[in-house]
This record gives structure tokens, C-alpha cells and sequence, in this order.
């Protein structure tokens, strides 16, 4: 059944690349009326908050501190610089990569003793590392969506 699960959140973040190879640097970049991020941001989000969800809420690191561009996507957070090409490209390997490790963590058994914590977004009680990983494919298409009529807002404006 897991197996599933991390496969189609690796799935989804392939669709979530490929919408974001179909665009330029200053359409990934811009921030669309009614938006206070854009399409990268909502990219680098998703790339962030699996594992600090996943390994730092669930108390099996200490801190945030191994997670790559935390500071920039982390809840909270709104875009403060133009993504160049290599962030861009690290971003989109981080983003199955990091799925992949996870998926080895979970296992190997890394994460059957974590501790239960609630959601800042949607109140639930998060009790195991399944229920977490469920919550991650809606976070996950959750931004995808805001990505698709982000792009369909700077489209139309053209």
C-alpha cells in the first residue's frame, strides 16, 4: 500500500515539474494579482515541507537545519529574490530525491516511533508516519493547483 502512496506523490511532483519547464524564468518568478507568492515558490514549498514535516515535526531531527532552502519555502514565507536556473534545477531534484530517501527511511523503520503533533494548516492530529504522508499528497496537489491558475492568471495576461 505504501508503496503506492510514495509513488504517486512522485508521480505528482513530476506533473508539478513539468509545469514548471513549460515556463520562463520571469513567469515562474511573478507574482500573480491575487497572489502574495508565485509558481516557484509554490514549487520549493512542497520541496521543503515533506521533510520538515516528515523527520523535524515528527521529532526525529532536532531541527530544520539538513533541509535545503527551508528558510526561503517554509510555512509563512513569500518570495524575496528572482529563482535562477540552478536553484530552479536543484529544486527539481530535491524534489524526487528527497522522496526517495524518505521512502528508504520508512523502510528501514526510521519512523515508527515519532511523535504525534497537530497540523498548523488543517488541525488534525497527525499519529503516524501513513497519516502524514496522506496529508503530504493533498499539501502537495494542494500547491499544485495554485500553481495551474497561477499560470493560467499570467497566460491570460499577455
Amino acid at each position: 500500500m505504501m508503496e503506492s502512496v510514495f509513488k504517486f506523490i512522485i508521480d505528482s511532483r513530476k506533473a508539478f515539474a513539468e509545469l514548471v519547464d513549460g515556463l520562463s524564468a520571469d513567469e515562474l518568478n511573478q507574482v500573480p494579482d491575487g497572489f502574495n507568492n508565485n509558481i516557484i515558490w509554490n514549487f520549493g514549498h512542497i520541496v521543503v515541507s515533506t521533510p520538515l514535516l516528515c523527520y523535524v515535526r515528527t521529532g526525529i531531527w532536532p531541527d530544520a537545519a539538513k533541509i535545503k532552502y527551508v528558510e526561503a519555502y517554509k510555512k509563512g514565507t513569500k518570495p524575496t529574490y528572482e529563482v535562477n536556473a540552478s536553484e530552479l534545477a536543484d529544486l527539481k531534484g530535491l524534489a524526487i530525491s528527497t522522496i526517495h530517501t524518505l521512502e528508504e527511511d520508512y523502510k528501514n523503520g526510521l519512523f515508527k516511533q515519532m511523535e504525534p503533533f497537530s497540523t498548523i494548516t488543517f488541525g488534525a492530529v497527525i499519529n503516524t508516519i501513513e497519516e502524514l504522508l496522506a496529508t503530504t499528497v493533498g499539501h502537495d496537489n494542494t500547491h499544485y493547483g495554485y500553481a495551474i491558475a497561477q499560470r493560467r492568471i499570467i497566460k491570460n495576461s499577455k
